[in-house]
């Protein structure tokens, strides 16, 4: 009975892979089919020269530049903000936290993790508004759409930090005592090398989740044609808001068609960062092993 059992579980699970793969390559294939068409120059510079847009020595106003350096700086600035946080909270309730502090907090953050990320956009939409009745310059602007974002993975980034750390084999921390290590150093140099890949799991899935959200920035700063963002406190583009406009607003087959143009720029930039988050931890990592 054990036997069979164990082989339709292995059935269902490769029926349940080929699925996936299959719905993920034909999910894929067409907006490659679609967007293909649409990749040109032109899409990204409009009608000013690349140069000259590189350059910042023309405004690009017809093109997809000013989004595409708009969802970097934002994604930079959710990573520069939420990543200090969510590891230090991460490394708080695997190590240091007692059992009590540990469940009330575990709850807390699986409630945020939980929370709709429109209920986000309204919370920094309502902050800014708030705000702006004591600081009259602040408006939804690149700096409300980082931090409400960072709100919104930060819970990903403590969830994962933490598991990666619980995960380690005990022995690793009853080593790095008997040698004399104490428990900041046994972190620092032992565990955290250790659970790199973990805690780099949690932070591209951070990345991601801060690169394609729609409802959060729509509410907090983004507008069409904002152009390239002058400072934190400035209106800016994002291709994702871009995409929901192009896929809402289209007039014709053409503007369609750029829509799934910027898509496939938009996982472009995503595998970009990701491959980057992977050659740092790469790094990082073998930094902290060789110190160790």
């Amino acid at each position: 009975m054990t036997r069979v059992f164990d082989f339709l579980l292995y059935i269902f699970a490769w029926i349940s892979g080929l699925i996936l793969v299959g719905a993920c390559g034909t999910f894929m294939v067409f907006l490659l089919t679609q967007g293909l068409p649409a990749l040109s120059f032109d899409l990204i510079f409009g009608s000013t020269g690349m140069w000259d847009a590189l350059l910042l020595k023309r405004v690009v106003s017809d093109g997809l530049l000013p989004a595409i350096v708009g969802t970097f700086l934002l994604v930079f600035l959710v990573l520069l903000t939420a990543l200090p946080f969510g590891l230090g909270a991460g490394i708080y309730l695997a190590e240091y936290a007692g059992k009590r502090s540990k469940s009330f907090f575990s709850l807390i953050f699986d409630l945020l993790a939980g929370v709709p990320s429109i209920v986000i956009g309204l919370f920094g939409f309502s902050l800014t508004i708030f705000l702006h009745k004591h600081f009259t310059f602040l408006t939804p602007c690149l700096l409300i759409s980082a931090l409400a974002l960072a709100l919104l993975v930060l819970p990903y980034l403590i969830r994962s930090t933490q598991m990666a750390l619980e995960e380690l084999p005990t022995s690793l921390r009853l080593t790095a005592a008997a040698l004399g290590a104490d428990q900041a150093t046994t972190i620092r140099f032992v565990l955290l090398p250790q659970a790199a890949a973990g805690i780099f799991s949690g932070i591209i899935l951070a990345i991601g989740r801060a690169a394609e959200d729609t409802a959060v920035i729509m509410l907090t700063g983004v507008v069409v044609s904002a152009g390239i963002p002058r400072s934190l406190f400035n209106s800016y583009e994002a291709l994702p808001f871009y995409i929901y406009y192009m896929a809402s607003q289209f007039s014709d087959q053409q503007e369609l068609q750029q829509g799934f143009g910027a898509a496939l720029i938009l996982l472009a930039i995503c595998g970009l960062l990701f491959t980057l988050a992977w050659l740092i931890r790469k790094k990082i990592t073998a930094r902290l092993l060789y110190h160790h």
